[in-house]
């Protein structure tokens, strides 16, 4: 899940040890798909395909697969799937508005497999419009602070970044967060390549422009239903305005341990 503010420390980490790797090779696999039909095979010129290859190579997705994702999505081989984006919106407990973006080849099922995680999970669907109005689109690129031969910190990416777009950073702990406009983050991910700063993921996310605190109990509710939500084949991302405040953090790290 995406979202802002403490939850996007959580969801880094959560991103970090994702134990469902066959699923997620499937999404990044998808999003290579729908990039190089968008745009073409030829990732030197097509941006949105450089950084869903570049994605999937730090998730250890094979070369073979790539290849092969790029090649059906941009028509050099047989067996390509016409994906098309759909996006549902959903407030889940205590008022916490999500957004589910579905990449699917049938959207009969998707919305079935939603509505049923939704409404098995304490959530609700909401009106097209009532949610979304809540988020806006932006350039979202994670960086490690821990680089091969340096430590990053928010100086660091601002000096590099600041011309080429970037707005805001955020710390989450271990990574830094870049945010930009929607329009600006492959100028900010260029940007970092040249100043020689890696980064781990280059996006355009929705996020929240308020967050919602919630106290412990909405907080495992509202994980149980994004979880729920993130497990279905067709859901590649799940956005959240939900503030999740460090000491209930704490006290959920607790009882897992």
């Amino acid at each position: 899940m995406s979202g802002h503010s403490k939850w996007a420390t959580t969801k880094h980490k959560k991103a970090a040890i994702d134990a469902k790797r066959g699923k997620l090779f499937a999404k990044l696999i998808k999003n290579i798909e729908i990039a190089a039909k968008m745009g073409g095979p030829d990732s030197s010129g097509n941006p949105t395909l450089f950084d869903a290859i570049q994605k999937a190579k730090k998730q250890s997705v094979p070369n073979k697969n790539i290849d092969s994702a790029v090649k059906r999505g941009g028509g050099l081989e047989g067996g390509a799937v016409d994906y098309e984006t759909i996006m549902y919106e959903v407030y889940g407990p205590q008022g916490v508005a999500i957004l589910v973006e579905c990449l699917t080849d049938n959207r009969n099922r998707a919305a079935m497999e939603v509505r049923t995680a939704v409404t098995r999970n304490g959530g609700t669907l909401a009106d097209p419009g009532s949610v979304s109005r809540l988020f806006d689109r932006k350039g979202v690129v994670v960086v490690p602070k821990a680089q091969e031969t340096r430590e990053i910190g928010e100086d660091d990416v601002l000096e590099a970044t600041l011309d080429a777009g970037a707005d805001d950073v955020n710390d989450l702990g271990e990574s830094l967060q870049i945010l930009s406009e929607a329009g600006d983050v492959v100028e900010v991910r260029t940007a970092l390549q040249g100043a020689a700063i890696d980064y781990d993921s280059a996006d355009v996310e929705f996020v929240a422009s308020m967050d919602i605190p919630v106290d412990k109990d909405a907080a495992i509710k509202v994980f149980k239903l994004v979880d729920a939500l993130e497990d279905l084949d067709d859901v590649q991302n799940v956005f959240s305005n939900v503030d999740v405040p460090e000491s209930v953090l704490a006290e959920l790290d607790a009882d897992e341990e």
